[in-house]
């Protein structure tokens, strides 16, 4: 995030640290990157490092409808990844390490989360540009054994698969002959908007055919829900998956669709692994989801109050993105 949470600043996160995690801040350092949660590189007072996530409980509709379900959604989420580290073995997962009493997650003031973990040396991928080949591989080999975990994640939800933000997209559909006044970026997103509403509203209906389709899947595993390149960190020889909000139980394509490509090569290689299947029409499902769950994030950001910030600026460029040529909607059979 460009932005910093609003009201949790370095005394905040420090007492949080220290009672929660005995952990005595004595560098802070904000670091202005993802897009889900606010993130800190931290140094203790005997110079060990840590990373520590923020996480706002007003921003994550997939895992509830206000800050009571967000918040329990969020400690699920977080306890499951750190199942399948301990207990699974699944030692690519970088999962948070629990407070003194033993919480994965504990609340900053009313309306924020923190969580801890170990700090990883290494580098990440970055969103939209692919990966090697023979990375993409090591990454299918990744999926297989986690959704092979499945066991060990027994108190994971099922993720969903309806759009959580469809209502403020199709608020926004029907309010395009109208002004929107939210902000700066308000009048310019719906112009976009409007330039492909007819696009939206047809992906939206092979969106819900699809979704039928989805429904009658014979089998759910653990997945992670975003691995892409962003969250794939390079550290050392290996490859670890960072950020584990979105974990829940679905179709093994939920992961897919992000990696496999038109060689085949990695729906080879999964199916050779689990003895699985890759179903194509779900791949299409989740890869127009994400379009659309995006879109829809978009649209909801600038119709609401805002203003110009790095992270507006940010997200704009995204929204711009989603509408160009050679998008994921284009694609859109």
């Amino acid at each position: 995030m460009r932005d910093r949470p609003a009201g949790v600043g370095a005394r905040e996160l420090g007492v949080a640290l220290a009672e929660g995690w005995q952990i005595h801040p004595a560098d802070l350092r904000y670091a202005p990157v993802g897009g889900g949660s606010y993130h800190w590189e931290v140094r203790d007072h005997q110079d060990r490092p840590w990373f520590v996530t923020v996480d706002d409980l007003d921003d994550k509709p997939w895992l509830g409808h206000n800050r009571t379900e967000v918040g329990e959604g969020l400690r699920v989420a977080l306890d499951t990844a750190a199942a399948l580290r301990d207990r699974a073995g699944l030692q690519f997962v970088a999962a948070p390490i629990p407070a003194v009493q033993g919480q994965i997650v504990l609340p900053v003031g009313e309306r924020y989360a923190v969580a801890v973990y170990p700090f990883i040396q290494g580098t990440s991928g970055q969103f939209g540009v692919p990966l090697p080949a023979a990375e993409r591989l090591q990454i299918v080999d990744m999926l297989a054994a986690l959704h092979a975990a499945t066991p060990a994640a027994a108190q994971a939800r099922v993720a969903k698969t309806r759009l959580p933000q469809r209502d403020a997209l199709e608020a926004a559909l029907r309010e395009l002959d109208r002004p929107w006044l939210g902000g700066p970026y308000s009048e310019p997103a719906r112009e976009l908007l409007s330039g492909s509403a007819g696009r939206i509203r047809r992906t939206l209906e092979t969106f819900d055919k699809l979704a039928d389709h989805l429904d009658a899947a014979p089998e759910l595993v653990i997945t992670h829900g975003e691995p892409h390149p962003a969250n794939i960190m390079r550290a050392g020889t290996g490859v670890m998956l960072i950020d584990w909000d979105t974990v829940g139980l679905a179709p093994p394509e939920r992961d897919l669709w992000m990696i496999v490509t038109d060689s085949g090569d990695e729906v080879r290689r999964y199916t050779e692994a689990t003895g699985r299947a890759v179903d194509a029409d779900a791949l299409e499902f989740y890869r127009i989801r994400w379009a659309l769950d995006d879109i829809a994030a978009f649209m909801r950001a600038f119709r609401d109050e805002h203003r110009q910030t790095p992270q507006t600026e940010h997200m704009w460029q995204w929204a711009e993105s989603y509408f160009g040529a050679e998008s994921y909607l284009d694609q859109v059979r």
